[in-house]
């Protein structure tokens, strides 16, 4: 265990350099943006005066040079300061607290949904002689790694909420009802259910087919069959001897599926009123919420770099020929 602690201490202290020139790059590319947070609340108000511009982009420090607002920012982040959101009226931290949990819940769930079905499909398809069941399953994957998620998340609403009435619409949970306890577990399940399936339909195939190809290869390696000659089951062999090995790739796709699967959040969020990070990300776009977005990327891209740790601890850990350096 201390290999593996002092492993992840070391990539965490490389994680520095990347995560500063992360900010950089966010910052230049938000700026590039056309318009500002001034403009988006000129608009609102439906005129402005230039002394009124020039006050409000005074108030939110865009009135500076870029290298000097950027520097600014760099000293904030070194006191573990994100910022403050004047459209919110809240601290970046506070909001993006606030907010985590729930984007943590439904990507968590849709990661995890999507890798468990993906690796059953994927051994059901490589281990069955039934030719129309393959079919059938590479099929119904195609079909979900096709069709975006915005359109079978609003298929799903259409289907479960407005048809039959069984599932609510959107949100995290029914405030009015305040339930409390396994009452109100059972009521942000049941709000859960839609935009969870949402989000692992879409990568549910990607999993089925690496699992499966995954399988086909280590099938043929001579451990397999010198476990078969030794007269052990096929249904030990095949989830003993060659998932175990499988599982590799599908390991190294999760890692890389973290970024992906937060992105996808984003329409999942908005699709179904989930109050996530994806949410408030879409809504500091719209009012050019610099700071906040700037927060909430930071923040996205530090998960996305543990993610890919884990993924390296996870790939020792499963192969013992794999070196922690």
């Amino acid at each position: 265990m201390l290999r593996y602690f002092a492993y992840f201490v070391n990539r965490l202290v490389q994680m520095v350099p990347i995560a500063l020139l992360i900010i950089l790059a966010n910052f230049f590319l938000l700026k590039l943006a056309p318009g500002d947070m001034a403009d988006v609340m000129a608009g609102e108000m439906g005129a402005a005066t230039p002394e009124l511009m020039a006050s409000l982009r005074q108030q939110f420090g865009a009135d500076q040079p870029l290298p000097q607002q950027l520097l600014h920012y760099y000293e904030k982040l070194l006191s573990f300061d994100l910022g403050y959101s004047f459209r919110n009226g809240a601290s970046v931290a506070t909001l993006i607290a606030e907010r985590l949990p729930a984007t943590v819940l439904l990507a968590g769930s849709g990661l995890l949904l999507a890798c468990l079905a993906g690796v059953g499909l994927g051994w059901l398809s490589a281990n069955t002689r039934r030719a129309w069941l393959r079919h059938a399953i590479s099929t119904f994957t195609t079909v979900g790694f096709a069709t975006p998620l915005f359109w079978t998340g609003l298929m799903l609403i259409v289907l479960f909420s407005i048809h039959f009435r069984w599932l609510p619409t959107g949100g995290l949970e029914d405030i009015d009802a305040e339930y409390q306890g396994y009452a109100r577990l059972a009521d942000i399940a049941r709000h859960m259910i839609m935009p969870v399936l949402s989000l692992a339909f879409f990568y549910l195939a990607i999993y089925t087919r690496i699992t499966r190809n995954a399988i086909k290869e280590v099938q043929g390696m001579d451990h397999v069959r010198t476990a078969r000659a030794k007269g052990l089951g096929e249904l030990r062999i095949s989830i003993v001897h060659v998932l175990r090995n499988a599982l590799l790739p599908v390991v190294t796709v999760t890692g890389m599926q973290v970024g992906s699967i937060l992105s996808g959040s984003v329409v999942v969020e908005t699709v179904f009123a989930w109050p996530g990070l994806g949410r408030l990300a879409f809504d500091a776009v719209m009012q050019r919420d610099l700071n906040l977005l700037l927060g909430i990327l930071f923040c996205s891209s530090l998960v996305v770099m543990i993610a890919n740790i884990a993924t390296d601890l996870a790939y020792a850990r499963l192969d013992a020929r794999i070196a922690l350096k």
